[in-house]
């Protein structure tokens, strides 16, 4: 769990702050200091509903669990989160190259029209889009126990490293391609949403909402179990001890949804996601490159358009 914390609350923090460093690095070099000011107003009152949105998530789930219906919601945002994650990972792979030009770009109007109001509104949801989606995250992998992801090592040290990497990357003391770095996080982040689809599966096969053709496709607890296990009962029914300590099987688990005995659902689930992946990866390249090989094209035949005019002139 404080690993998934960890990279979750890193990403989630960078992000906020590196487009809230573009826009008052922006200000300072238009000479419009007197708006940073109201950019971190809003950044602050972002920060704090988060806060208040992590609340009101603890409240829920301690009503759902009165009502003996914390699992379904449990699964229900298991689910989400999935694929919110999985959304996180493409949007911000699209859009990482032009984040720059667009935040400026906004900036830039908010100036002219010297609207404080939408700066600081502007501010307010970029770190509550990061902050909500820390607080779901956050839920789907402690099971509800959102206080615990927040003041685990995990969250803390995300933080304090998205806070450093941020300063020293506006400092220029630190030069990172922000394509290849969430390129990278990128590729965990999806490992994560991948374990999160399997768990979901796992938890609705547990509660009979979902049936299995095969329980037990395999079973390699003899290698690596998945939880904690009695070696001395294990030795004297098995005759060998697993090879690998049942706490690496947890670490597994927690973090890629890990399964020492799965089912034949989870199994397809976990390939089938990852098959998805693959597709929208490479369906996206192919149409990139013809996009690339018309431009040029356009443009030939408007330059012939202009010889042609000029020719007759």
């Amino acid at each position: 769990m404080q690993l998934q914390a960890f990279l979750i609350t890193f990403r989630e923090v960078l992000e906020a702050l590196l487009i809230v460093g573009i826009i008052t690095t922006y200000l300072k070099r238009t000479d419009n200091k007197k708006f940073v000011k109201f950019v971190w107003l809003g950044a602050g009152m972002a920060v704090a509903a988060s806060y208040l949105v992590a609340l009101l998530f603890q409240v829920v789930f301690t009503g759902f669990s009165a009502m003996g219906t914390e699992m379904y919601l449990k699964i229900s945002i298991i689910f989400i989160s999935s694929l919110l994650l999985t959304q996180m990972v493409f949007w911000m792979a699209e859009h990482s190259k032009n984040i720059k030009s667009n935040v400026e770009g906004k900036i830039s109007k908010y100036i002219s029209t010297g609207s404080i109001i939408g700066m600081i509104i502007h501010s307010f949801l970029v770190v509550m889009r990061e902050g909500v989606e820390t607080v779901f995250f956050f839920a789907a992998i402690t099971g509800g126990n959102i206080g615990a992801a927040l003041t685990g090592w995990g969250a803390i040290s995300g933080l304090l490293a998205a806070s450093v990497v941020s300063y020293l990357f506006f400092k220029g003391t630190m030069r990172i391609s922000l394509k290849a770095f969430f390129r990278t996080t990128g590729a965990f982040i999806v490992l994560i949403a991948a374990g999160l689809m399997v768990q979901g599966v796992s938890m609705m096969q547990d509660l009979k909402i979902l049936g299995s053709v095969v329980p037990h496709l395999y079973d390699i607890t003899w290698f690596l179990p998945e939880h904690p296990i009695d070696y001395a009962h294990y030795l004297r029914d098995h005759g060998v001890a697993p090879l690998l300590s049942g706490d690496i099987g947890i670490f597994l688990k927690a973090f890629l949804g890990y399964s020492s005995m799965p089912s034949i659902e989870e199994v397809l689930v976990y390939l089938g996601y990852f098959a998805v992946i693959y597709m929208l990866i490479f369906m996206k390249k192919p149409a990139r490159k013809i996009e690339k090989v018309e431009k040029p094209k356009q443009n030939q035949k408007q330059t012939w358009k202009q010889t042609v005019a000029s020719a007759n002139e």
